[in-house]
């Protein structure tokens, strides 16, 4: 809804932006309805080939129109219609893709023998019907098969004479219209077998979907997947239990007509199957058991343009689905769009008996004939590009080119130097463009020497925004817009206004001052942020009839106390060193120029002593005290050491204020008697002798203990000792004895 006008009627101070609004108030400030600029959508149709009614050979046209462009307005939506017709007679490629596991031995039996009974049904369609046969059971790897070399071969019962070996996906039969080469191929399969009740379902109905040229898909057709299981499915992440971690690529893998990426990559996710199945404009049938009914509803609601039925325990029905499953796909009608730029929205309108509702993904509709209204929407400025509307299912597609108009539109005068911009400028849709060296909403302004940029920041504030965005920069100076209430901004930099002071009771300044540059100044008898009280001091009075103590300013009758102190006469200070407060130590306390120690100020105005001895009248001016045999004020009596070593006594009270004491110091200081001398000597003389004798005590124990540690060791070792007995042969007796020979004995 917001217009333009290419005329400039703004004032002196005024801001450009004024010149868009609506219509109606533009025409009230006085611009003229010619002048007024309100871009427009457009909308043109490229190409619109008429729909066909019937099939005859040729490409049929399904939908229309088949090329559009869009000129937009950014945020302003438009609306076109297309239209869609089913053609009578259209091609259909049926695609039937069967279960071989050992549970599906009745029903490959029956289907046998459906060859005539499915073209039967199909030519009720349309004489150009084709069908093709693929079989599938499951991955031929732990845990999905069993890998003994003789299961692979026969993986069904001993009692089953015909048994194929294990497989994934095999495609038996490519697109035919000749029902006995379907007969023929259908009647050479034979059951397999696997471990598990899942099935690789996906693996099979992605290569039929990808494997266009192998499966024999024509180009204008419905193509149509039937899926016939009494189990489950395998998805994505279930690969991991054998092993195989590659993810599905979405690629054709088939040679000989057999899957042979089934062991090395994973099973596709339902939302590859489903990417592929609409890119390939496929529409599966699911028709299974009724104990996987509800598996593959849930299945079919992820998978557009798709159906389920339930097939019988021997599949003896399974025509009869198809047929009823065929005519529910064909009477609906599922548009949405590819490839949609970013900013872009759409939303589809039906236009039909049996409407769904509108949608920004999709619109269906359950008729033959239908139309849709699309409304699209660019929510920013873009160049030319593009996006496809298409039917599920259906190979035809509307390309829509799409581009905004984001330029503007004022025819402006061919004239270089307009006399509205003091012949130095022309114009542009009302604006000035102004020549070199001269600036100014009406190019009045010659910078001269200067350049623009350093004019401009004579405009800012501190570096910020210029003129507080409040104004214009012309020529150096801020030249202040108008308030939104009719007032003006007003300062060096825009940044006053007499409109946003505090307000009391919904009245600004509370009826009782005057707002200047955002602050209240209060009438005689008021006061206050917003002038809300009438000014008195009773509430502010102390005892001593002083003013907050001394430490604080009365507004509104109650005290505004300095930081620290609390109402409500700022008396006591919670998070001060404050004497008088129950946690005080007696020790610190804060004057304007130091920090200072009570017990120096103390020591040198009560004894003349200590650091301030020679400075204590400049140090401690802001303490009186008196000299006391007793204490006279009440408070905490504190007690400190000074610099002698004595212990002086004293009392603190606070004065109003917030730095002023009076103190009550003891005359007489506790100070201890001098150690004496003589007694330290000789105690000490005594200690290290005592400690001596008893080192040299200790140390000959230890002696004496090593010592007899070893002779008790060599007393040990001699009486273990054994000497041998045998006599030396080198001794000789130092005895000799001689024998008389004469002596007879008598």
């Amino acid at each position: 809804g917001c217009r333009l006008c290419k005329d400039n009627f703004t004032k002196a101070g005024e801001q450009e932006s004024v010149r868009c609004d609506t219509q109606a108030q533009l025409m009230e400030r006085g611009c003229k309805k010619e002048e007024i600029i309100s871009p427009a959508n457009n909308v043109t149709i490229i190409k619109e080939d008429p729909l066909s009614v019937s099939f005859d050979n040729q490409e049929p046209v399904q939908m229309s129109p088949q090329k559009i462009n869009l000129k937009l307005r950014p945020g302003l939506p438009t609306t076109f219609r297309i239209s869609f017709r089913r053609v009578e007679g259209y091609p259909v490629d049926l695609y039937y893709l069967m279960d071989l596991s050992n549970s599906m031995k009745d029903d490959l039996e029956n289907v046998k023998e459906l060859g005539r009974d499915l073209f039967a049904a199909l030519k009720k369609i349309t004489e150009h019907a084709q069908i093709g046969f693929g079989a599938f059971v499951d991955k031929t790897v732990l845990p999905y098969t069993n890998t003994n070399k003789e299961k692979l071969q026969r993986p069904c019962d001993e009692s089953d004479q015909y048994c194929q070996a294990a497989f994934g996906y095999r495609h038996v039969l490519s697109m035919t219209a000749k029902e006995n080469e379907f007969k023929k191929k259908v009647a050479d399969q034979f059951i397999s077998g696997n471990l598990d009740s899942p099935e690789g379902s996906l693996d099979a109905m992605m290569q039929a979907a990808v494997c266009g040229n192998k499966i024999g898909w024509r180009n204008s057709s419905t193509r149509l997947i039937v899926l016939t299981t009494d189990a489950g499915f395998h998805m994505a992440g279930d690969g991991k239990l054998a092993g195989i971690l590659e993810p599905n690529d979405q690629q054709c893998h088939m040679e000989n007509n057999l899957y042979t990426k089934s062991n090395e990559m994973d099973y596709p996710s339902v939302g590859q199957l489903a990417t592929e199945l609409e890119k390939n404009n496929i529409q599966p049938i699911f028709a299974v058991t009724k104990n996987v009914e509800d598996v593959y509803k849930e299945l079919s609601k992820m998978i557009p343009k798709s159906e389920v039925g339930v097939l019988s325990s021997d599949s003896k029905n399974v025509v009869q689905l198809i047929e009823t499953a065929y005519n529910s796909l064909s009477s609906k009608v599922t548009v949405t769009h590819d490839n949609l730029p970013d900013n872009v929205r759409v939303v589809y309108t039906p236009i039909c008996k049996y409407a769904g509702p509108a949608g920004d993904k999709n619109g269906v509709c359950d008729n033959v004939h239908i139309s849709f209204d699309v409304t699209v929407t660019a929510d920013s400025c873009m160049e030319d590009t593009s996006f496809t509307i298409r039917p599920l299912g259906i190979k035809d597609t509307l390309t829509v080119t799409l581009s905004t108009k984001c330029e503007c539109q004022c025819k402006d005068p061919n004239d270089k130097m307009h006399q509205l911009c003091t012949n130095r400028g022309s114009i542009v849709c009302g604006i000035c463009s102004c020549m070199e060296s001269f600036i100014g909403q009406n190019c009045e302004c010659s910078i001269g020497n200067k350049d623009e940029q350093s004019l401009r920041a004579s405009c800012q504030r501190n570096n910020g925004t210029e003129c507080e965005g409040r104004g214009d920069c012309v020529c150096g100076r801020c030249q202040c817009h108008s308030t939104n209430q009719g007032g003006r901004y007003r300062g060096d930099f825009c940044e006053c206004d007499d409109e946003h002071c505090e307000n009391y009771q919904n009245k600004l300044c509370g009826g009782n001052g005057k707002c200047d540059c955002g602050t209240c100044k209060c009438n005689a008898g008021y006061e206050g942020s917003a002038c809300q009280c009438k000014a008195s001091r009773e509430g502010c009075l102390t005892k001593g009839n002083t003013v907050c103590n001394g430490r604080g300013r009365c507004i509104c009758n109650r005290c505004d106390c300095k930081e620290g102190y609390q109402r409500p006469q700022c008396l006591i200070c919670l998070g001060c060193p404050d004497p008088l407060a129950p946690h005080s130590t007696c020790v610190v306390f804060l004057t304007q120029n130091f920090n200072l120690v009570f017990r120096d100020c103390i020591e040198c105005l009560g004894f003349g002593s200590g650091p301030f001895g020679k400075i204590c009248d400049t140090n401690c001016r802001n303490i009186t005290y008196d000299m006391v045999d007793n204490f006279a004020i009440s408070g905490k009596e504190c007690h400190q050491k000074d610099s002698e070593g004595c212990w002086i006594t004293f009392k603190l009270n606070q004065l109003v204020g917030e730095d002023n004491y009076e103190a009550e110091i003891l005359k007489q200081r506790d100070c201890p008697e001098p150690p004496s001398v003589i007694p330290i000597i000789a105690g000490s003389i005594a200690g290290v002798a005592v400690i001596g004798i008893v080192l040299l005590m200790l140390i000959k124990m230890l002696i004496y203990m090593k010592d007899l540690k070893e002779f008790r060791k060599f007393e040990n070792e001699k009486k273990k000792s054994k000497w041998a007995e045998a006599d030396n042969p080198l001794f000789q007796n130092a005895t000799t004895t001689v024998a008389n020979p004469t002596f007879t004995g008598e």
